[in-house]
């Protein structure tokens, strides 16, 4: 027992052991472990001071580059007005309120739509071969069409068509135009999520008694979606600046509403308000994704459940 105990402590001066003794002594540290954590905040420390240094020389260059532009007066005042920017805050936040409703309505949407053809593009066996290749063609042309193209589309010929019954409201057009183009990219992410999950996890649920839709919606899906949540959230981070693009049909949202006063002072402040507001909405969602992309690859890498 003196051997062990001498090793033991001979171990925690090396700085290798410091586990707490038979008597219930508490964990003492050794000093080369300390001297070791204090290198480390002194090293992030330094580093935290470097990034900062570096980042205000940076800023305080490209300040002067653009103060110091022969433009720079005109371009001040056309696109960095004060009192204009105070006049479009508020109509600016007003419409906003608008794309935030689209983001909700249009978000769930693609979601239910995307999975479901995310499901009719995986299913197996002959018999759904139309099925597979109508949702194929689907993303085809969803996807290659561009989203401008889209908005005008639905937005402008479908009340040129004057169908009974069919609304010509640009908002609700607007919405199914973002709606029709996104479901297309989150099908894609959801049928990559269930193309990841090995097959043998249908087949030992189909050993279970499982029929091949419960496998479907109770072993599958579920670990196809907990594995896609970074690039949805990346789509829904992309559909929420997108939703300023219905006001081409003349839907006063943000982007319009920051359009009209352009229009009358022929002043472009309200559009820099406008991109600022966007911006600072769309911040919180990409960090929160980052967030939970950086959780994931913590746990995937210590082997735990996505």
């Amino acid at each position: 027992m003196t051997v062990v105990k001498e090793e033991s402590g001979q171990e925690d001066a090396d700085g290798n052991g410091g586990m707490p003794g038979g008597d219930g002594d508490g964990y003492v540290p050794s000093r080369r472990r300390l001297d070791r954590e204090r290198y480390k905040r002194a090293r992030a420390r330094r580093a935290t001071a470097v990034a900062a240094v570096s980042t205000l020389v940076t800023g305080a260059v490209l300040y002067l580059v653009v103060v110091n532009a022969p433009g720079w007066p005109r371009t001040k005042e056309t696109f960095f007005n004060g009192e204009y920017a105070r006049e479009a805050f508020p109509k600016v936040l007003e419409g906003l309120w608008l794309n935030v409703r689209l983001l909700l309505i249009c978000g769930a949407a693609v979601l239910v739509l995307g999975m479901l053809i995310a499901v009719a593009r995986t299913l197996r066996g002959p018999v759904f071969f139309p099925l597979r290749a109508l949702a194929a063609a689907y993303t085809d042309f969803f996807r290659g069409l561009p989203l401008i193209i889209n908005l005008m589309i639905v937005v402008l010929g479908v009340p040129a068509l004057r169908l009974q019954g069919v609304t010509v409201d640009p908002v609700l057009l607007g919405g199914t135009a973002l709606t029709l183009t996104y479901s297309a990219y989150v099908a894609e992410v959801f049928r990559a999520g269930i193309e990841s999950v090995h097959p043998s996890q249908r087949a030992a649920a189909r050993s279970l008694g499982l029929t091949n839709r419960q496998a479907l919606r109770h072993v599958v899906l579920p670990q196809a979606v907990r594995r896609q949540v970074p690039p949805l959230l990346n789509d829904l981070v992309s559909l929420q600046k997108d939703t300023g693009l219905v006001s081409i049909g003349g839907a006063v949202d943000a982007v319009r509403a920051a359009d009209i006063i352009v229009g009358r002072s022929l002043n472009y402040t309200p559009y820099i308000v406008a991109g600022l507001v966007f911006v600072a909405l769309t911040i919180p969602m990409t960090r929160f994704t980052d967030w939970v992309t950086a959780r994931m690859d913590r746990r995937r890498a210590q082997g735990g459940a996505l």
